[in-house]
């Protein structure tokens, strides 16, 4: 992937991961579509992308509301833009025991993670197709891998993310379509403003795991060295990323470390 000219759209780019991957393409001088639900907060991260050199369009879009996805997908595309990329990192989490959460509260999960992610993909593929393909990209985590204590709904979200992708992936390849999925472990995220507790309001505070993470700018550079060689996985983190071949080589290890991690 050559991002030098390119039009990529991102999600969730008003701050974390998103916000900072948008800020590493910006010397590349392409045209970056940025939308999150925050607009105070796109605004502003859409100021740092033009000073950077890089053109930027903002789209307030909350990935709820998949009628709003495609109205906005359909509006950026009659401005005529073509599509060259399509980065997805909005998404919530949880922080509650399975036996305490709400449906409800699955269901508004899945509706961001999962079901707002595969909307606007659809709405933007057909376009990606007709232009002779394009990369996505879908940040998904450690537990969209494997469970975790608390986060039910949320490993379940990115487990599914994996599930389309992959299967997108496998239509997709003579038609050029690139598939890179994003394992995250531990980034310095205000992932306590993104998660829902039992009552399905934000769970307000760092988890320590995440607080001793990588920054986001870190994150991003390792996300853009992963797109520019176009992996199919790109783990994204420090050393707790060991788990991922604990898991694989040494499963019954790995059930009892899991076990032993104190999700909170």
């Amino acid at each position: 992937m050559d991002f030098a000219g390119k039009t990529i759209w991102i999600t969730g780019a008003a701050s974390g991961m998103g916000r900072a991957l948008a800020l590493a393409l910006s010397p590349y001088k392409g045209r970056l579509i940025l939308s999150d639900r925050d607009a105070a907060g796109l605004a502003a991260v859409a100021a740092e992308v033009r000073q950077a050199g890089a053109q930027a369009e903002e789209v307030a879009l909350d990935m709820a509301d998949s009628t709003a996805i495609a109205q906005s997908a359909q509006q950026i595309l009659a401005k005529g833009f073509r599509i060259d990329a399509l980065y997805h990192f909005a998404g919530i989490s949880q922080r509650s025991f399975v036996h305490e959460t709400p449906l409800e509260n699955d269901r508004r999960i899945m509706e961001v993670n999962f079901f707002g992610v595969v909307a606007l993909t659809k709405a933007l593929l057909p376009h990606m197709l007709a232009n002779g393909g394009g990369q996505l990209a879908a940040a998904s985590s450690l537990v969209g891998k494997f469970g975790f204590p608390y986060r039910s709904a949320y490993a379940a979200s990115k487990h599914a993310l994996h599930g389309f992708f992959e299967s997108l992936a496998v239509e997709n390849h003579p038609n050029n379509i690139r598939v890179s999925m994003l394992i995250g472990g531990r980034i310095q995220t205000n992932i306590s403003k993104f998660a829902i507790n039992k009552e399905g309001r934000e769970h307000g505070q760092m988890d320590p795991g995440q607080a001793n993470g990588i920054s986001p700018e870190k994150a991003a550079q390792q996300i853009l060295r992963g797109l520019k060689k176009e992996r199919a996985e790109i783990p994204v983190g420090g050393s707790e990323l060991l788990i991922l071949k604990i898991r694989r080589f040494f499963p019954a290890l790995h059930r009892r470390i899991v076990r032993k991690i104190k999700p909170m």
